[in-house]
């Protein structure tokens, strides 16, 4: 029955898309195909792919956000167009978001809040209150959707079946993950459901920060936090789009667009933890002139393995050392083996040389991470979810801050931040320190030793046991086998062991 329910939902989504541009990855390979011919047939494309997702529903607006980080799946242009996919629906009722709270705290709404108003946004996952606590702070209140989860899921199961799908008739979505992908959003939307995990983004963006950062985040109440409800201070601010009101307040927009590039460079590269969800809708200004960053949904994640790749790749271009910012690639194992690695650095200097000569204000930092991310369709490189969701994240956070000052000089802004982080990440010392942490690991590894060979050998008198209990074909098999199964055992934990140091 699921899978008629699915073929009749593919059927709807194939006629919407018919009416629609679509990226090359969602067409068959074969040009002559009857479904290249079905998908093209209508030549007057009325609809955007954005606008085909907006009309499918809550689930199909997340899979356009989530396909705007990824342009090597639907290429530059289309990641551009879902960049500015907005989750903007309708609200539901206040009595049913009243309901979810009595229930989640098991008591009276009165006695969890003392005002609680009519609800001022609402979006695919969940809604948002204003409301008043008992000493009269007021607080924004975020409740999630009922029977969302559900909903979800129910559209996830057939994302799942449409990627096998279109894997059957475009092989490149397998090199490309496509499937993975779904898994991926499936895991982000996940915890976006449960609204303890963007409490717990608030806090650690937070303890993050210090006293020399230019940004704030609000306050969270976590007595007032539960999986489907979060409360956070209510914080008074004028939005980033609405430039006029800006400088009638006396703000600098030139300084402001310096704020937000300058914010989420922090975020990304000196704490490796950054709100990937910058557009104007969830960033503020405050009366002390700050930004104030809004909404924790998705949040974006570098590991030590990546920002020490971003360093020594953007160190690279910037000293045309091509051949140095090829090998970062392989070594870190971005590019398959069977790859060139002359041919990539030729690759790497085709970006890098047209930059020469040109004006600072003249190059977008974001059209370059494009670039860069374009190249791994040529070279079979498989996909970086973490840097491509920090790529999608500069675009926006790129054209946020140009909408304040059109004559925006990215690299000028850019510098302090990246040549600090750069110094901190490729210094002599730094190399030292993870030289000294990698000992320390080994030193660690090694005490656990003792640990490793008795654990071994206990395994190998639980195995004698077993086969003294059993009845084997072999007698003279069994007894090779007991006499150096202790080894075999051994073995087995010191390459398990050399996994652990090397890890």
């Amino acid at each position: 029955m699921r899978y008629f329910t699915h073929l009749f939902q593919i059927i709807k989504v194939g006629y919407l898309f018919t009416r629609c541009e679509l990226p090359d990855n969602f067409l068959p390979k074969n040009n002559k195909s009857l479904l290249n011919k079905l998908l093209n047939y209508n030549k007057k494309k009325k609809k955007t792919f954005s606008s085909t997702l907006e009309s499918l529903g809550p689930a199909y607006i997340k899979l356009g956000q989530f396909l705007a980080t990824r342009p090597d799946i639907i290429g530059s242009k289309f990641a551009k167009e879902l960049a500015n996919l907005q989750d903007d629906l309708p609200k539901f009722d206040k009595k049913i978001s009243e309901e979810i709270i009595e229930s989640e705290f098991n008591t009276n709404i009165h006695n969890v809040f003392a005002e609680f108003d009519a609800p001022i946004a609402a979006a695919s996952i969940a809604q948002v209150h204003t409301g008043k606590l008992s000493d009269n702070q007021k607080v924004a209140v975020k409740i999630v959707r009922p029977n969302i989860e559900e909903k979800f899921d129910k559209d996830f199961d057939f994302f799942y079946f449409l990627a096998d799908f279109m894997e059957s008739f475009n092989p490149d979505l397998k090199r490309l993950r496509f499937k993975e992908s779904i898994q991926t959003m499936q895991r982000s939307v996940q915890m976006e459901m449960d609204l303890r995990y963007e409490a717990a983004a608030i806090s650690e963006i937070n303890t993050n920060m210090n006293e020399n950062d230019e940004y704030v985040v609000p306050r969270i109440f976590w007595e007032k936090t539960t999986k489907k409800i979060l409360t956070i201070e209510w914080v008074d601010g004028i939005s980033v789009r609405d430039r006029e009101k800006l400088i009638e307040k006396k703000y600098d927009p030139k300084d402001l667009a310096r704020i937000i590039i300058q914010s989420f460079l922090t975020q990304a590269l000196r704490n490796g933890f950054f709100h990937a969800d910058m557009h104007q809708g969830n960033l503020l200004i405050n009366e002390a002139g700050k930004l104030v960053i809004l909404d924790f949904g998705i949040m974006g994640r570098l590991g030590e393995k990546e920002q020490n790749f971003l360093a020594e790749i953007l160190w690279g271009l910037i000293t045309k050392n091509y051949k140095r910012a090829a090998e970062v690639h392989f070594e870190a194992g971005y590019v398959p083996d069977d790859q060139k690695l002359d041919e990539f650095s030729q690759a790497l200097r085709a970006i890098g040389e047209p930059l020469s000569g040109k004006n600072a204000n003249d190059i977008s930092m974001a059209n370059v991470l494009t670039q860069l991310f374009e190249v791994t369709e040529q070279f079979n490189m498989e996909t970086r979810p973490e840097l491509l969701l920090l790529q999608k994240t500069m675009v926006v956070t790129e054209g946020v801050a140009r909408d304040l000052d059109p004559e925006l000089n990215m690299w000028d802004i850019a510098e302090p931040i990246v040549k600090k982080w750069m110094e901190n990440k490729i210094s002599p010392d730094t190399k030292i320190k993870q030289g000294i942490e990698g000992l320390s690991r080994f030193g660690i590894a090694i005490s656990e030793l003792p640990n490793f060979l008795n654990d071994a050998r206990k395994t190998n008198e639980t195995f004698n046991r077993f086969l003294e209990e059993s009845q084997s074909r072999s007698r003279q098999s069994q007894n090779y086998f007991k006499r150096n199964s202790f080894w075999i055992i051994t073995v087995v934990a010191l390459i398990l062991l050399v996994i652990l140091i090397t890890g």
